[in-house]
C-alpha cells in the first residue's frame, strides 16, 4: 500500500473527470488517501470520497467501495437534475455557476454589467441546489471523526481576499458551499459572521495543508483547468473563459513556485530536512479529453457529457497507475520547472556562500538599519 495526498481542482461539471480518476485509483486498491484538498467542484469530490470511505469503514465494509459508491451517487444525482424540466435545469446550471442569458459573457461588454441585478436582488432567497444535496448525501461528522483521513476545503475570505481552509470540526456543508460560491450568482456564504466566496479566487486547490499536515510527501494533483490554450481567444465568450482560467490557475502557479523553491533548497543543502520536506509531485490532467469541451460546458449537467468525462478520467487514472505507480514514495513525476515556472523564479545562492550571506552579511546590515531608525 502507498500513501498519497490528493489535490483536486475546481471546474464545475468537468469535475466528473476527477470523479473518474478517483474511481480508478480507488478500484486499483494499492493506494490509501491520507489527505484530500479540494476547491469548488473539487471540494464536492473530496467530501464525497471521504464521507463514503468513513461510513463504509465504520460499518465494516471496504472503504474504497464505499467511497466509489458515494462519488457515483453524487454525480448520478447531478446528471438526473440535468435531465429534468426547464426550471430544474436552470437551477442545475446554477449548481456549477451557469449564467442565465442576461448574465452571459456578451452582457459584460463595456459597462453593461453595471445595470445587472446582484444575487442579493435576483436571488433574495439565496436558492442553491448544492445545499440540499450536501446536507442529504454527506456525513460531515463521520469525516471529522475519522482518525487518519484528513480533508481540507478552501474558500476565499471576501473582506481580506485571503484563502481560508476548513477542516475537522469546521468542515461542514456551509464550508463546501462557500468553496463553490460564485459571487455573481450567490450571496456570500456567512460562516461565524464572516463572508466567503469561491475558493478558486485565492487557491485552487490548497496544497500547503497536504504538505504541512500529512506525513506522505507524495501529492497527486488532478488538474482540470488547462494551463495553455493553443488559440488566441477573440470572441467575448472566449475571452471571458480564458480570463477565468487564468484567474483560477494563478494561485496554483504561485504554490508550484514555492514547492520548487523549497525542493531546490533541500537538494542544495541550504536548509535541513528536519524543518522542511521535499514534495514528490504527481499529476493527472484532462488533456485532449477536456479540450474537446469548451470552458462554458462546465456549467452543463448533461448526462452524456458527464458520463464521457467520467470514462476519460478513469482511462487517465488507469494509464497513470500503469506508467507511474512505482514512483510513489521514490520520486516526483512532474517537471515543475518546465510546466509551472516563469521569469519570476528565484535563483538560489550556492550552499557554501549561504551561511555567509545570511550570517556575517545580514547582522551588519540589520545594525545599520536599526541605527538609521533611531535617527
Amino acid at each position: 500500500m502507498r500513501m498519497l495526498n490528493l489535490a483536486l481542482q475546481g471546474g464545475g461539471s468537468h469535475g466528473a473527470f476527477t470523479w473518474g480518476v478517483l474511481d480508478a485509483l480507488l478500484e486499483d486498491g494499492r493506494i490509501v488517501p491520507e489527505g484530500i484538498s479540494g476547491t469548488s467542484a473539487g471540494a464536492v469530490n473530496a467530501v464525497a470520497l471521504a464521507s463514503g470511505w468513513a461510513k463504509a469503514e465504520a460499518a465494516g465494509r471496504d472503504p474504497r467501495e464505499g467511497a466509489r459508491e458515494k462519488l457515483a451517487g453524487i454525480w448520478h444525482r447531478v446528471s438526473a437534475m440535468g435531465s429534468l424540466g426547464t426550471l430544474q435545469q436552470q437551477f442545475t446550471r446554477m449548481l456549477w455557476g451557469g449564467l442565465p442569458p442576461e448574465l452571459s459573457p456578451g452582457a459584460f461588454i463595456g459597462n453593461a454589467w453595471r445595470g445587472l441585478l446582484s444575487p442579493y436582488q435576483a436571488n433574495p432567497l439565496d436558492i442553491n441546489p448544492l445545499r440540499g444535496m450536501l446536507e442529504e448525501e454527506i456525513d460531515f461528522q463521520a469525516i471529522a471523526a475519522h482518525a487518519t483521513l484528513k480533508v481540507f476545503v478552501s474558500a476565499t475570505h471576501v473582506t481580506t481576499g485571503k484563502a481560508v481552509v476548513f477542516s475537522g470540526s469546521r468542515l461542514d456543508a456551509r464550508a463546501v458551499l462557500a468553496s463553490a460560491c460564485l459571487p455573481l450568482l450567490f450571496q456570500a456564504v456567512q460562516i461565524d459572521g464572516e463572508p466567503y466566496w469561491d475558493g478558486g479566487y485565492s487557491v485552487n486547490p490548497a496544497l500547503s495543508p497536504l504538505i504541512r499536515e500529512c506525513r506522505s510527501s507524495d501529492v497527486m494533483l488532478v488538474q482540470i483547468n488547462p494551463l495553455e490554450r493553443s488559440k488566441t481567444p477573440k470572441t467575448s465568450a472566449e475571452i471571458l473563459d480564458r480570463i477565468n482560467e487564468l484567474t483560477f490557475n494563478a494561485s496554483l502557479l504561485t504554490q508550484m513556485r514555492a514547492i520548487d523553491f523549497v525542493n531546490r533548497l533541500l537538494a542544495e543543502g541550504a536548509i535541513s530536512h528536519e524543518r522542511c520536506k521535499s514534495v514528490r509531485l504527481h499529476r493527472i490532467e484532462g488533456g485532449p479529453a477536456l479540450e474537446a469541451y469548451p470552458p462554458s460546458s462546465k456549467t452543463s449537467a448533461d448526462g452524456v457529457m458527464i458520463s464521457r468525462l467520467f470514462d476519460a478520467g478513469r482511462a487517465a487514472g488507469k494509464e497513470w497507475l500503469d506508467l507511474q505507480f512505482a514512483a510513489l514514495g521514490e520520486r516526483g513525476t512532474v517537471d515543475i520547472g518546465r510546466d509551472y515556472l516563469d521569469d519570476t523564479q528565484l535563483e538560489l545562492p550556492h550552499p557554501s556562500s549561504l551561511a555567509v550571506s545570511i550570517g556575517r552579511g545580514f547582522r551588519p546590515w540589520l545594525a545599520r538599519w536599526l541605527r538609521l531608525q533611531r535617527g
